[in-house]
């Protein structure tokens, strides 16, 4: 649990990175579809989790403070003027996806990635980075019921979007 400290912020920083920076990273690289930007988006968690570490009160884990403040970066940024410029530019003058961006078989993260932004983060959230409804919900600022519904609705659309890429026992 974080301390009230200011002296101890620096090493709870620290240890916070290493504990949730992977975690984040991954997150956030799902989030944004770009590598670069995504530890773009780490780093700016971790700068404004240092910030604010003294406001930090117990609230919620540790893992869903940082998650708060990263999906609110990852938002922030996906807003910016400079993000929607860069998304006109052609696709095709850009270097390729670092290898960290394959997967054997992407078609669920394809699927995933297609959905509204709105569902899309629910099922990261809930399903990518492990965290528990109650997380979810206030990493998103959301109530719980809308939670559920919006992973309900996601589900749905991935059932229906992946009904021929598995073998569905019930059918």
């Amino acid at each position: 649990m974080l301390h009230e400290s200011q002296s101890d912020s620096r090493s709870e920083i620290d240890r916070l990175m290493e504990q949730y920076g992977s975690g984040l990273l991954r997150m956030s690289a799902l989030y944004l579809k770009s590598a670069d930007l995504a530890q773009d988006a780490v780093q700016e968690t971790f700068i404004k989790a240092y910030r604010h570490f003294n406001e930090y009160r117990g609230g919620s884990s540790e893992k869903t403070w940082l998650t708060t403040i990263c999906v609110n970066t990852c938002r922030d940024m996906l807003r910016s003027a400079w993000f929607r410029h860069q998304s006109r530019i052609d696709p095709d003058s850009l270097p390729e996806r670092p290898a960290d961006f394959v997967f054997p078989d992407n078609t669920v993260l394809t699927e995933v990635m297609r959905l509204p932004a709105k569902y899309r983060e629910v099922i990261l959230l809930r399903y990518y980075e492990g965290l528990k409804l109650k997380e979810v919900a206030s990493a998103l600022q959301l109530s719980d019921g809308k939670v559920r519904s919006r992973l309900n609705k996601a589900n749905n659309i991935l059932r229906d979007r992946l009904k021929e890429w598995y073998y569905d026992e019930e059918s």
